[in-house]
């Protein structure tokens, strides 16, 4: 069990430094390459911090372990909406542009319903309970089509800028290429252990992904926006979080799906609900005051706490 929990750690160690070292590896090509700081964000960085939740479900999903894949993606969307948008706005206060609730906000709750809709196939098939090879190949298309508008919109609104390269080109590519490889092992490592620990501990797989995982897989989310927050750089701390939730409904558990069909227990629509509920919710007070006050963030992360108590006990 120590060997089990030990091989945790190191593994969402790697998770978080390999996200880190691919983002800088990624964002100076990228620069090089001369495309504009705004889509560097909407993509590169956005990718960058989901790329360890990508590691584990696909891992997750090649083992058949299909309760930490889904529990995962739903488990980490619920911590970033939660925990690290309320973190981020309790340390300061965050100013919300409507142009990001109308487009990337409500994107978000498109996705978790999209989600939801794929895993109980309600509009053919009621009592089919699996997300299939078409319903991730949906996710997939609908999210290819959303990051083409973005970067058709950034690139058509685009104002010159001067793009300073901070590495040689090689040291860049070495830093994608060993910050993939990271988050590779680092996801492999994750799985495997928790796995084993959930077995030791009597915990079922869906409790893991939605703990433990969920968790470990964030951290990348929660430090981008913490730091982002601590500058002053709302747009930078919300979009991240934006951004990543689409990206873990669409583009990962898109490919997941695809790779292997994911089984869907109750347990996990009902935790799919909740984050669309929660989604719902608070968009409210962000339409109305264009804001997260640090009022709306300590209830975000009460209502975590609340979700945490919840499923333990479930």
């Amino acid at each position: 069990m120590i060997v089990s929990i030990i091989i945790l750690i190191i593994g969402f160690g790697l998770l978080v430094k390999g996200a880190d070292f691919f983002v800088e590896g990624a964002s100076d090509i990228a620069r090089k390459l001369g495309i504009p700081s705004i889509v560097i964000g909407l993509t590169i960085v956005a990718l960058g911090t989901s790329l360890p939740e990508l590691a584990v479900s696909v891992t997750a999903a090649l083992k058949e372990s299909n309760d930490i894949a889904l529990g995962n993606v739903t488990g980490s969307n619920i911590m970033n909406l939660l925990v690290v948008v309320g973190l981020a706005a309790v340390i300061r206060p965050m100013t919300v542009k409507r142009s990001v609730l109308k487009r990337d906000y409500v994107m978000s709750c498109l996705m978790a319903l999209l989600m939801l809709a794929g895993a109980v196939d309600i509009f053919w098939n009621p009592r089919e309970t699996a997300i299939s090879l078409l319903d991730g190949a949906v996710l997939l298309g609908v999210t290819a089509g959303y990051m083409y508008h973005l970067i058709r919109t950034a690139v058509r609104d685009r104002v010159a800028e001067q793009f300073g390269i901070t590495r040689p080109l090689p040291v860049s590519l070495l830093l994608c290429a060993g910050g993939a490889a990271a988050i590779i092992g680092g996801g492999q490592m994750v799985v495997n252990s928790a796995t084993d620990l959930a077995y030791r501990f009597g915990m079922s797989e869906t409790l893991v992904g939605l703990t433990i995982v969920a968790i470990g897989t964030s951290l990348p989310e929660l430090v981008t926006s913490v730091v982002a927050a601590k500058k002053g750089e709302s747009e930078i701390a919300l979009g991240n979080v934006l951004g990543s939730n689409i990206l873990n409904i669409g583009f990962i558990l898109g490919a997941s799906g695809v790779i292997h069909p994911i089984a869907v227990k109750m347990e996990n629509v009902y935790d799919m609900l909740i984050l669309i509920a929660l989604t719902a919710v608070f968009f409210i007070p962000l339409w109305c005051r264009e804001k997260v006050s640090r009022m709306t963030g300590a209830v975000m992360l009460m209502c975590y706490l609340g979700y945490m108590v919840y499923i333990v006990m479930r």
